[in-house]
């Protein structure tokens, strides 16, 4: 539109026109840093959510480890595979040949959440040795345990294991570090060939992590129980007890498509989480294991582990 031949942008005093710009810009620039702040501090909210919520489930220097017991919502104190070393070291027992293995998750897709595990087996004349660790964490929280382990069959009916553990939590600079060793024993009972029940105790002694307020590494019970329906599908259950937080159930299922695949699912209660995954096996020496568990609010925790057997 035009006004005595002239633009009616041009009826607009230049310094006008300048002030309307500055406070767009300074209204601009106020949005945005409103907006990251409120971004950061969503982030930072979710991450100690998310850390909180980790600690609920497991707690100082006990994680499991492994995709197959992942992907079974961890009910797994009567898997006897070489992760039976983060679990319940009497199922080391069922370990026949030299086995390694490695195992990776990030829990909740964050990078500050992120944990490794290696465990190891060897079966001996009479009994297993074993070895194996974890790490959890970044680097202004990292938690870290290393181990060394002996598992035995006492009879036809009943397999035990004790391991000994150096477990620790290192904070910043201001803070420091703290590290004890710990005791963790375990009984494994074949029932029948397709009925087993386990049980174990990671950190007996109920060793201290600081003075302030009796605070102590996590004391964690695990009652487990695992049946064969047929010879493609066994399902489990558990229940799990760390002395400060109520007790957790948790239950999985196995489905073995053919010898080589199979298939794999979970559910755990307080917090609620499901899981599920694969397996697959190369030439019964080599297992690969995939999957993931989800969280209705902090979302998914993909896992993945890899065993070799010699």
């Amino acid at each position: 539109m035009k006004y005595c031949g002239l633009k009616s942008d041009n009826l607009i005093p230049r310094t006008t026109k300048s002030l309307f710009h500055l406070i767009f810009r300074t209204l601009t620039q106020k949005i945005s840093f409103v907006f990251l702040t409120m971004q950061t501090f969503t982030k930072v909210l979710l991450f100690f959510a998310s850390l909180f919520s980790f600690y609920h489930i497991y707690g100082q220097g006990y994680y499991p480890m492994g995709g197959r017991s992942q992907s079974m919502a961890n009910a797994s104190a009567t898997l006897d595979d070489v992760w039976a070393f983060h679990h319940n070291p009497a199922a080391l027992t069922g370990v026949q040949k030299m086995e390694i293995g490695v195992s990776y998750e990030n829990r909740f897709l964050l990078k500050e959440m992120q944990s490794q595990g290696v465990a190891f087996a060897l079966p001996l004349k009479r009994g297993v040795i074993s070895a194996g660790g974890q790490r959890f964490g970044y680097r202004n929280f990292l938690s870290y345990k290393a181990g060394i382990g002996y598992s035995m069959k006492l009879s036809e009916l009943l397999s035990a294991g004790v391991q000994m553990n150096y477990v620790g939590v290192r904070l910043p600079e201001n803070y420091g570090s703290k590290g004890t060793v710990t005791a963790e024993v375990g009984l494994l009972a074949k029932i029948t060939d397709k009925w087993k029940i386990g049980f174990s105790v990671f950190n007996i002694g109920r060793n201290k992590l600081a003075d302030y307020q009796e605070d102590r590494f996590s004391t964690i019970m695990r009652l487990g129980s695992s049946y064969s329906i047929s010879t493609k599908v066994m399902i489990t259950a558990e229940a799990e007890k760390n002395v400060d937080y109520t007790m957790r159930g948790k239950f999985g299922v196995e489905y073995k498509l053919n010898d080589n695949f199979f298939l794999r699912g979970g559910f755990a209660s307080t917090p609620i989480e499901g899981s599920f995954g694969f397996g697959y096996r190369f030439k019964e020496l080599m297992k690969l294991d995939i999957g993931s568990a989800y969280h209705q609010v902090l979302g998914w925790s993909p896992h993945c582990s890899f065993s070799f057997q010699f």
